[in-house]
Protein backbone atom coordinates (compact mmCIF):
# COMPACT_ATOMS: atom_id res chain seq x y z
CA UNK A 1 0.00 0.00 0.00
CA UNK A 2 1.27 3.54 -0.69
CA UNK A 3 -0.91 6.74 -1.37
CA UNK A 4 -1.19 10.62 -1.03
CA UNK A 5 -3.43 12.99 0.80
CA UNK A 6 -3.45 16.16 2.51
CA UNK A 7 -2.87 15.95 5.88
CA UNK A 8 -6.40 17.46 6.85
CA UNK A 9 -8.06 15.47 5.17
CA UNK A 10 -6.51 12.14 6.94
CA UNK A 11 -6.77 13.79 10.26
CA UNK A 12 -10.62 14.53 9.89
CA UNK A 13 -10.47 10.48 8.28
CA UNK A 14 -9.11 9.21 11.70
CA UNK A 15 -10.53 11.15 13.81
CA UNK A 16 -14.15 10.43 12.67
CA UNK A 17 -13.43 6.67 12.62
CA UNK A 18 -11.70 6.72 16.00
CA UNK A 19 -14.69 7.80 17.60
CA UNK A 20 -15.74 3.88 18.16
CA UNK A 21 -12.52 2.85 19.34
CA UNK A 22 -12.37 1.06 22.91
CA UNK A 23 -11.27 2.68 25.34
CA UNK A 24 -9.90 -0.46 26.96
CA UNK A 25 -10.09 -3.85 25.08
CA UNK A 26 -9.11 -7.45 25.92
CA UNK A 27 -8.73 -8.03 22.09
CA UNK A 28 -5.83 -5.61 21.14
CA UNK A 29 -7.06 -5.60 17.16
CA UNK A 30 -10.03 -3.45 18.09
CA UNK A 31 -8.06 -0.68 18.92
CA UNK A 32 -7.01 -0.61 15.49
CA UNK A 33 -8.02 1.20 12.14
CA UNK A 34 -8.49 -0.43 8.82
CA UNK A 35 -6.80 1.60 6.33
CA UNK A 36 -7.75 0.03 2.72
CA UNK A 37 -7.68 2.06 -1.21
CA UNK A 38 -8.35 -1.17 -2.76
CA UNK A 39 -11.46 1.08 -4.20
CA UNK A 40 -9.43 3.78 -5.74
CA UNK A 41 -10.53 5.81 -2.81
CA UNK A 42 -8.83 5.70 1.24
CA UNK A 43 -11.28 4.21 3.06
CA UNK A 44 -11.07 4.02 7.03
CA UNK A 45 -13.11 1.56 9.47
CA UNK A 46 -13.13 1.10 12.79
CA UNK A 47 -15.36 -0.61 15.37
CA UNK A 48 -15.94 -2.55 18.35
CA UNK A 49 -18.75 -4.59 20.00
CA UNK A 50 -21.00 -2.15 20.33
CA UNK A 51 -20.73 0.32 17.19
CA UNK A 52 -18.40 0.79 13.45
CA UNK A 53 -17.90 3.75 11.42
CA UNK A 54 -16.78 3.88 8.17
CA UNK A 55 -15.38 6.88 6.07
CA UNK A 56 -14.63 7.45 2.76
CA UNK A 57 -12.07 10.18 1.58
CA UNK A 58 -10.53 11.27 -1.81
CA UNK A 59 -6.72 10.56 -2.04
CA UNK A 60 -4.29 12.96 -3.98
CA UNK A 61 -2.52 9.14 -5.62
CA UNK A 62 -2.97 5.56 -4.65
CA UNK A 63 0.30 4.59 -6.00
CA UNK A 64 -0.15 1.01 -4.90
CA UNK A 65 -3.50 -0.23 -3.32
CA UNK A 66 -4.30 -2.18 -0.25
CA UNK A 67 -5.28 -2.70 3.32
CA UNK A 68 -3.95 -1.99 6.54
CA UNK A 69 -4.46 -2.30 10.21
CA UNK A 70 -2.66 0.28 12.22
CA UNK A 71 -3.32 1.21 16.55
CA UNK A 72 -6.12 3.47 15.79
CA UNK A 73 -5.26 6.12 18.76
CA UNK A 74 -1.13 6.23 17.98
CA UNK A 75 -2.48 7.41 14.17
CA UNK A 76 -4.77 9.68 15.60
CA UNK A 77 -2.23 11.45 17.86
CA UNK A 78 0.62 11.20 14.38
CA UNK A 79 -2.25 13.31 12.22
CA UNK A 80 -2.59 15.94 14.98
CA UNK A 81 1.34 16.78 14.91
CA UNK A 82 2.18 16.38 11.32
CA UNK A 83 3.12 19.42 9.06
CA UNK A 84 0.33 20.90 6.85
CA UNK A 85 0.05 19.87 3.51
CA UNK A 86 0.72 16.93 1.78
CA UNK A 87 1.36 13.45 3.62
CA UNK A 88 2.39 10.70 1.95
CA UNK A 89 1.43 7.15 4.06
CA UNK A 90 2.70 3.16 2.63
CA UNK A 91 3.43 0.44 3.86
CA UNK A 92 7.34 -1.35 4.06
CA UNK A 93 6.98 -4.45 5.73
CA UNK A 94 5.94 -5.10 9.20
CA UNK A 95 5.63 -1.08 9.20
CA UNK A 96 3.42 1.65 8.00
CA UNK A 97 4.71 4.95 7.41
CA UNK A 98 3.67 8.55 7.21
CA UNK A 99 5.51 11.10 6.05
CA UNK A 100 4.85 15.00 5.51
CA UNK A 101 7.85 17.84 5.09
CA UNK A 102 10.59 16.67 6.54
CA UNK A 103 8.07 14.51 9.48
CA UNK A 104 8.66 10.79 9.86
CA UNK A 105 6.89 8.84 11.54
CA UNK A 106 6.42 4.91 11.91
CA UNK A 107 4.05 2.36 13.13
CA UNK A 108 3.43 -1.24 13.62
CA UNK A 109 1.39 -3.26 11.52
CA UNK A 110 -1.78 -5.42 12.90
CA UNK A 111 -2.75 -8.82 12.16
CA UNK A 112 -5.37 -8.44 9.45
CA UNK A 113 -6.63 -11.95 9.44
CA UNK A 114 -7.71 -11.34 13.36
CA UNK A 115 -9.11 -8.25 12.63
CA UNK A 116 -13.05 -8.74 12.43
CA UNK A 117 -15.62 -7.93 9.46
CA UNK A 118 -17.25 -4.90 9.81
CA UNK A 119 -21.42 -5.25 10.13
CA UNK A 120 -23.66 -4.72 6.88
CA UNK A 121 -25.80 -1.84 7.18
CA UNK A 122 -29.24 -2.39 8.17
CA UNK A 123 -31.95 -1.51 5.86
CA UNK A 124 -32.92 1.60 5.01
CA UNK A 125 -36.00 3.39 6.01
CA UNK A 126 -36.00 6.43 5.14
CA UNK A 127 -34.21 9.42 5.37
CA UNK A 128 -33.82 13.07 7.54
CA UNK A 129 -32.36 16.33 7.25
CA UNK A 130 -29.27 16.07 8.83
CA UNK A 131 -29.75 19.66 10.93
CA UNK A 132 -33.03 19.11 12.25
CA UNK A 133 -31.65 15.25 13.39
CA UNK A 134 -28.72 16.38 15.31
CA UNK A 135 -30.98 19.38 16.84
CA UNK A 136 -33.56 16.97 17.92
CA UNK A 137 -31.00 14.54 18.97
CA UNK A 138 -29.94 16.80 21.45
CA UNK A 139 -33.14 18.28 22.50
CA UNK A 140 -34.01 14.86 24.33
CA UNK A 141 -30.66 13.32 24.84
CA UNK A 142 -30.72 15.55 28.28
CA UNK A 143 -33.29 13.92 29.29
CA UNK A 144 -31.51 10.05 29.06
CA UNK A 145 -30.67 8.49 32.15
CA UNK A 146 -26.72 7.55 33.56
CA UNK A 147 -27.53 4.89 35.31
CA UNK A 148 -26.21 1.76 33.44
CA UNK A 149 -27.80 -0.31 35.62
CA UNK A 150 -31.19 0.47 33.50
CA UNK A 151 -30.33 0.38 30.25
CA UNK A 152 -33.27 1.21 28.41
CA UNK A 153 -33.43 4.67 30.48
CA UNK A 154 -29.86 5.51 29.00
CA UNK A 155 -31.16 5.29 25.64
CA UNK A 156 -33.45 7.47 22.89
CA UNK A 157 -36.44 5.92 21.67
CA UNK A 158 -36.17 6.50 17.91
CA UNK A 159 -39.92 6.09 16.20
CA UNK A 160 -40.35 6.07 12.70
CA UNK A 161 -44.06 6.60 11.58
CA UNK A 162 -44.26 6.13 7.47
CA UNK A 163 -47.40 7.52 7.22
CA UNK A 164 -47.69 10.25 8.77
CA UNK A 165 -43.83 11.06 7.90
CA UNK A 166 -42.66 11.17 11.52
CA UNK A 167 -39.84 10.39 13.39
CA UNK A 168 -40.32 10.74 17.35
CA UNK A 169 -37.29 11.07 19.68
CA UNK A 170 -37.92 10.15 23.34
CA UNK A 171 -36.18 10.18 26.69
CA UNK A 172 -36.34 9.95 30.29
CA UNK A 173 -34.37 9.42 33.39
CA UNK A 174 -37.61 8.48 34.93
CA UNK A 175 -37.88 12.26 36.44
CA UNK A 176 -38.15 14.09 33.39
CA UNK A 177 -39.32 13.26 29.34
CA UNK A 178 -38.28 14.67 26.59
CA UNK A 179 -39.82 14.42 23.11
CA UNK A 180 -39.17 15.63 19.87
CA UNK A 181 -40.77 15.18 16.70
CA UNK A 182 -39.83 16.21 12.72
CA UNK A 183 -40.61 15.25 9.15
CA UNK A 184 -38.65 12.21 7.51
CA UNK A 185 -38.98 10.44 4.76
CA UNK A 186 -40.09 6.59 4.45
CA UNK A 187 -37.63 4.51 1.87
CA UNK A 188 -40.05 3.98 -1.19
CA UNK A 189 -41.51 0.27 -0.92
CA UNK A 190 -40.19 -0.25 2.78
CA UNK A 191 -41.96 -3.54 3.87
CA UNK A 192 -40.26 -3.67 7.18
CA UNK A 193 -38.06 -6.57 8.27
CA UNK A 194 -39.44 -9.74 9.07
CA UNK A 195 -40.12 -11.72 12.12
CA UNK A 196 -39.38 -8.61 14.25
CA UNK A 197 -43.00 -8.26 15.02
CA UNK A 198 -42.57 -5.70 18.44
CA UNK A 199 -39.94 -3.20 16.74
CA UNK A 200 -41.28 -3.04 13.09
CA UNK A 201 -44.36 -3.08 11.52
CA UNK A 202 -45.28 -1.80 7.68
CA UNK A 203 -45.94 1.55 8.60
CA UNK A 204 -42.66 2.29 10.50
CA UNK A 205 -40.30 1.08 13.28
CA UNK A 206 -39.60 1.59 17.15
CA UNK A 207 -36.47 0.87 18.87
CA UNK A 208 -33.90 2.57 21.08
CA UNK A 209 -30.38 3.97 20.70
CA UNK A 210 -28.06 4.29 23.30
CA UNK A 211 -27.87 7.77 23.89
CA UNK A 212 -23.95 8.28 24.14
CA UNK A 213 -24.03 7.02 20.80
CA UNK A 214 -26.50 8.25 18.99
CA UNK A 215 -25.38 12.21 20.12
CA UNK A 216 -21.80 11.41 18.95
CA UNK A 217 -23.62 10.31 15.85
CA UNK A 218 -25.42 12.87 15.23
CA UNK A 219 -23.27 15.68 15.62
CA UNK A 220 -20.57 13.86 13.72
CA UNK A 221 -22.31 13.73 10.23
CA UNK A 222 -22.61 16.91 9.52
CA UNK A 223 -25.16 20.05 9.58
CA UNK A 224 -26.46 19.76 5.49
CA UNK A 225 -27.93 17.29 3.10
CA UNK A 226 -30.57 13.75 4.26
CA UNK A 227 -28.83 11.26 6.69
CA UNK A 228 -30.29 7.65 6.02
CA UNK A 229 -31.67 6.23 8.55
CA UNK A 230 -31.34 2.10 8.75
CA UNK A 231 -32.55 0.02 10.93
CA UNK A 232 -33.01 -3.79 11.75
CA UNK A 233 -33.88 -6.33 14.43
CA UNK A 234 -30.64 -5.58 16.67
CA UNK A 235 -28.93 -2.77 14.93
CA UNK A 236 -28.99 1.20 13.62
CA UNK A 237 -27.18 2.43 11.26
CA UNK A 238 -26.74 6.06 9.81
CA UNK A 239 -25.48 7.27 6.34
CA UNK A 240 -24.10 10.83 5.20
CA UNK A 241 -21.66 12.25 2.59
CA UNK A 242 -19.08 8.96 2.47
CA UNK A 243 -19.25 8.55 6.26
CA UNK A 244 -21.55 4.97 7.68
CA UNK A 245 -21.95 3.91 11.10
CA UNK A 246 -24.07 1.41 12.69
CA UNK A 247 -24.76 0.86 16.46
CA UNK A 248 -26.28 -1.88 18.56
CA UNK A 249 -29.73 -1.49 19.62
CA UNK A 250 -30.45 -1.33 23.62
CA UNK A 251 -32.85 -4.45 24.55
CA UNK A 252 -35.96 -2.88 26.37
CA UNK A 253 -38.51 -0.38 25.83
CA UNK A 254 -39.31 2.81 27.26
CA UNK A 255 -42.48 3.73 28.77
CA UNK A 256 -44.95 5.10 26.52
CA UNK A 257 -45.47 9.60 26.85
CA UNK A 258 -48.98 9.83 25.33
CA UNK A 259 -50.83 9.36 28.98
CA UNK A 260 -48.09 11.24 30.84
CA UNK A 261 -48.08 14.43 28.74
CA UNK A 262 -51.86 14.42 28.81
CA UNK A 263 -52.39 16.94 31.79
CA UNK A 264 -55.84 18.57 32.27
CA UNK A 265 -57.03 21.11 32.63
CA UNK A 266 -53.23 23.20 33.24
CA UNK A 267 -52.81 26.91 33.96
CA UNK A 268 -50.98 28.17 31.83
CA UNK A 269 -47.58 30.72 31.64
CA UNK A 270 -45.87 32.22 28.93
CA UNK A 271 -42.42 33.21 29.69
CA UNK A 272 -39.42 34.95 27.38
CA UNK A 273 -36.83 31.98 27.10
CA UNK A 274 -34.03 33.95 27.38
CA UNK A 275 -34.56 35.94 30.33
CA UNK A 276 -35.39 32.95 32.12
CA UNK A 277 -33.06 30.96 30.98
CA UNK A 278 -30.45 33.70 32.78
CA UNK A 279 -32.37 34.40 35.85
CA UNK A 280 -32.53 30.27 36.53
CA UNK A 281 -28.73 30.43 36.47
CA UNK A 282 -28.52 33.47 38.44
CA UNK A 283 -30.83 32.14 41.71
CA UNK A 284 -29.18 28.74 41.53
CA UNK A 285 -26.22 30.50 42.68
CA UNK A 286 -27.46 29.99 46.04
CA UNK A 287 -28.82 26.49 45.79
CA UNK A 288 -27.32 23.96 48.02
CA UNK A 289 -26.97 20.56 45.84
CA UNK A 290 -30.23 19.99 44.15
CA UNK A 291 -31.93 22.11 46.19
CA UNK A 292 -35.02 23.74 44.10
CA UNK A 293 -35.96 27.26 42.45
CA UNK A 294 -39.59 28.09 43.27
CA UNK A 295 -41.28 29.80 40.63
CA UNK A 296 -44.46 31.76 41.32
CA UNK A 297 -46.89 32.82 38.44
CA UNK A 298 -49.22 35.98 39.10
CA UNK A 299 -52.01 36.77 36.89
CA UNK A 300 -52.49 39.67 38.76
CA UNK A 301 -49.45 41.59 38.11
CA UNK A 302 -48.05 39.77 34.90
CA UNK A 303 -45.12 38.10 36.23
CA UNK A 304 -42.58 35.08 37.98
CA UNK A 305 -41.11 35.38 40.84
CA UNK A 306 -37.97 33.00 41.03
CA UNK A 307 -36.49 32.23 44.06
CA UNK A 308 -34.15 29.82 45.60
CA UNK A 309 -31.98 29.49 49.02
CA UNK A 310 -32.71 29.22 52.58
CA UNK A 311 -32.49 31.14 55.70
CA UNK A 312 -29.81 34.04 54.94
CA UNK A 313 -28.68 32.55 51.63
CA UNK A 314 -31.52 33.46 49.72
CA UNK A 315 -31.72 34.69 45.52
CA UNK A 316 -34.83 36.14 43.77
CA UNK A 317 -35.61 38.05 40.35
CA UNK A 318 -38.93 39.05 39.13
CA UNK A 319 -39.83 38.45 35.25
CA UNK A 320 -42.91 39.72 32.91
CA UNK A 321 -44.94 36.48 32.83
CA UNK A 322 -48.66 35.97 31.65
CA UNK A 323 -50.63 33.53 33.12
CA UNK A 324 -54.38 31.74 32.31
CA UNK A 325 -56.17 29.39 34.48
CA UNK A 326 -55.16 30.70 37.79
CA UNK A 327 -54.81 33.47 39.42
CA UNK A 328 -51.69 32.46 40.95
CA UNK A 329 -49.51 29.16 40.38
CA UNK A 330 -46.78 28.45 42.89
CA UNK A 331 -44.29 25.60 41.50
CA UNK A 332 -40.75 24.11 41.92
CA UNK A 333 -37.86 22.31 40.43
CA UNK A 334 -34.49 20.91 40.34
CA UNK A 335 -32.01 23.61 39.41
CA UNK A 336 -30.11 21.58 36.58
CA UNK A 337 -33.26 19.85 35.38
CA UNK A 338 -34.99 23.14 34.91
CA UNK A 339 -31.66 24.46 33.31
CA UNK A 340 -31.73 21.30 31.14
CA UNK A 341 -34.79 22.05 29.78
CA UNK A 342 -35.03 25.44 29.23
CA UNK A 343 -31.62 25.19 27.20
CA UNK A 344 -32.73 22.66 25.08
CA UNK A 345 -35.36 25.08 23.45
CA UNK A 346 -33.97 27.77 20.66
CA UNK A 347 -37.60 29.33 20.46
CA UNK A 348 -37.70 33.06 21.70
CA UNK A 349 -40.91 32.56 24.15
CA UNK A 350 -42.57 29.38 26.35
CA UNK A 351 -45.33 28.00 27.67
CA UNK A 352 -45.32 26.10 30.59
CA UNK A 353 -48.15 24.30 31.58
CA UNK A 354 -48.96 23.85 34.99
CA UNK A 355 -50.68 21.65 37.71
CA UNK A 356 -49.38 22.86 40.53
CA UNK A 357 -46.58 21.70 43.21
CA UNK A 358 -45.44 18.12 42.97
CA UNK A 359 -47.11 17.54 40.11
CA UNK A 360 -46.35 17.03 36.56
CA UNK A 361 -45.70 20.55 34.46
CA UNK A 362 -44.41 20.58 30.91
CA UNK A 363 -42.74 23.20 28.70
CA UNK A 364 -42.63 23.87 25.05
CA UNK A 365 -42.20 26.40 22.32
CA UNK A 366 -45.17 28.49 22.56
CA UNK A 367 -44.94 28.71 18.31
CA UNK A 368 -45.08 25.07 18.14
CA UNK A 369 -45.95 23.73 21.02
CA UNK A 370 -46.17 19.79 19.34
CA UNK A 371 -42.72 19.81 18.25
CA UNK A 372 -40.80 19.64 21.23
CA UNK A 373 -42.03 18.84 24.47
CA UNK A 374 -40.04 18.55 28.18
CA UNK A 375 -42.01 17.20 31.04
CA UNK A 376 -40.71 17.70 34.75
CA UNK A 377 -42.19 16.38 38.06
CA UNK A 378 -42.54 19.68 40.07
CA UNK A 379 -41.13 19.00 43.71
CA UNK A 380 -42.76 21.16 47.03
CA UNK A 381 -41.91 24.22 46.78
CA UNK A 382 -39.18 25.28 49.82
CA UNK A 383 -40.23 28.94 50.60
CA UNK A 384 -43.57 30.25 51.60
Amino acid sequence: MEFRIERSALTEAVAWAARVLPVRSPVPVLGGLLLDTEGGRLRVSGLDYEASARIDVEAAGILRPGKVLVMGRRLLDICKVLPDGPVECAVEGSRFTVSGDGARFGLSVLPLADYPALPSLPQVRGAVDAAEFAAAVADVAVAAGRDDTLPALTGIRLGLDGETGTMTLAATDRYRFAVRTLPWKAAAGDPGPEGSADAFHEAGADVIVSARRLTEIARSLGRSGLVSVALDAGSAGFEHAGMRTTVRLLEGRLPRHDKLFALESPAVAVVDRGRLVEAVKRVSVVADGDSPVQMTFSAVDNSVLLQAGYEDDVASQRLPATLEGAREMTVAFNPGYLADALASFDEPALRLLLMGAGQRAMITGEAEPDTHRHLLMSVKPPLV
